[in-house]
C-alpha cells in the first residue's frame, strides 16, 4: 500500500475529520487551562507590577548571577569528571580481565540503580563529617557531595552510553587493526572510541543536560546554587502581603531552559561541524594520461621525433 507508515495506517477521510475535530478540541481545552491559570494568578494577585518589580532590584540581579554561576561551576566540574570516568568504566567493561570486568559492571549497575538524591546526601553527610581531615571549609562539603554524585551517577550513564557506541562499531574494523599490528590501546583509542562518540553524541549531549538539570538537587544540602537562591528570594521577599514564588519560579525556569536550549545548540552545532568534516573532503581530480614522449622528457632523455628520426 503506496504511503502507508510502518507504525499506522494511512487515516481515511472519517478519521482526518475526527482527527481535525480532537486537535481543535484539544486546543481549545489548552487555551483554557492557560487562561484558567492566569485569572487566577492574577486574582492573587501574582501579575500585579509590583511584584514583578523585585527583578528591578539590584541585590535580586546579583543573587540570580551568583546562582547561575555557580550552577554553571557544579555543571562544568561534574561533565567533565563523568565524561571522563564513564569513558573509564567503557574501557574497563569490555577488558578481558575478568576482576576489572566485574567491577566496572557492579559500579555501573549499582549507581544507575541508587537514587541521585540519595547518593548526593550520602556523600555530603560523609564530607561533612570528615571537613577537618580533609580541610574542606566554608561551602566546598556541599560543593564537592554535589559534583561527586553528579559524576558517579552520570558518568555511569555515560559509560553505558560509549560501550553501546564501541559495540556498534563494525568488527572487520577491528580485526583490521590488529591485523596492522595495532595494538589493544591503539585500536581503542584511535579506532573504536572516535568512531563510539560520534556515533553517540546525541545521547551524550543529552545526559550532559540531564546533568545541568540535576544541579539543582543541590538545594537538598543547603549548596547556594540557583534553585537555592530562587526558594530564598521566594520565601523573603513579600510585596503586598503575599509571596513571590510564581514570578521567581517563572524566571529560574526561563534561566534552565535557556541554559538548556544553549547545551543542545551547542550539540547541534558540533554535530555539524562532524558531518561537513566527514563529508567535505573532494575527491582529488583524476590524473592526466601520462604519454611515452611525458615520461622520457621526464627522465631527462629526448624524445626521437627531436631527433629527426623516427624508428
Amino acid at each position: 500500500m503506496s504511503g502507508a507508515s510502518v507504525l499506522y495506517d494511512v487515516p481515511g477521510p472519517k478519521a482526518k475529520a475526527r482527527n481535525r475535530v480532537y486537535a481543535v478540541v484539544g486546543t481549545l481545552a489548552v487555551l483554557g487551562l492557560i487562561a484558567f491559570v492566569v485569572l487566577r494568578l492574577s486574582a492573587k494577585g501574582q501579575l500585579q507590577p509590583e511584584v514583578w518589580n523585585i527583578f528591578n532590584y539590584a541585590g535580586v540581579r546579583t543573587s540570580i548571577r551568583d546562582g547561575v554561576l555557580t550552577t554553571l561551576q557544579v555543571f562544568a566540574v561534574a561533565a567533565v569528571l563523568s565524561l571522563a570516568l564513564g569513558t573509564l568504566l567503557a574501557v574497563a567493561r569490555l577488558s578481558d580481565h575478568k576482576p576489572i570486568r566485574w567491577f566496572a559492571t557492579g559500579f555501573v549497575e549499582l549507581f544507575r540503580a541508587v537514587p541521585l538524591l540519595i547518593t548526593i546526601y550520602a556523600l555530603w553527610v560523609i564530607l561533612l563529617s570528615n571537613r577537618d581531615s580533609l580541610g574542606l571549609t566554608g561551602s566546598q562539603p556541599q560543593f564537592w557531595a554535589l559534583v561527586a554524585g553528579l559524576t558517579v551517577y552520570n558518568g555511569s550513564v555515560q559509560a553505558e552510553v560509549l560501550r553501546a557506541g564501541i559495540n556498534s562499531v563494525p568488527k572487520g574494523q577491528k580485526e583490521a587493526a590488529y591485523a596492522l599490528g595495532m595494538s589493544k590501546t591503539q585500536v581503542m583509542t584511535t579506532v573504536l572510541m572516535p568512531q563510539a562518540i560520534r556515533a553517540m553524541l546525541p545521547t551524550i549531549i543529552s545526559q550532559l543536560v540531564v546533568t545541568l538539570k540535576d544541579t539543582s538537587l543541590g538545594y537538598i544540602i543547603t549548596f547556594e546554587e540557583l534553585l537555592y537562591k530562587a526558594r530564598l528570594m521566594s520565601s523573603n521577599i513579600i510585596v503586598n502581603g503575599n509571596d513571590t514564588y510564581i514570578p521567581v519560579i517563572i524566571v529560574v525556569g526561563s534561566i534552565y531552559v535557556a541554559m538548556c536550549l544553549a547545551l543542545s545548540a551547542l550539540a547541534n552545532w558540533i554535530e555539524r561541524r562532524g558531518r561537513r568534516a566527514r563529508t567535505g573532503i573532494g575527491m582529488a581530480a583524476a590524473a592526466e594520461p601520462v604519454t611515452a614522449t611525458d615520461a622520457m622528457e621526464a627522465a631527462g632523455a629526448a624524445p626521437d621525433g627531436a631527433a629527426g628520426t623516427k624508428s
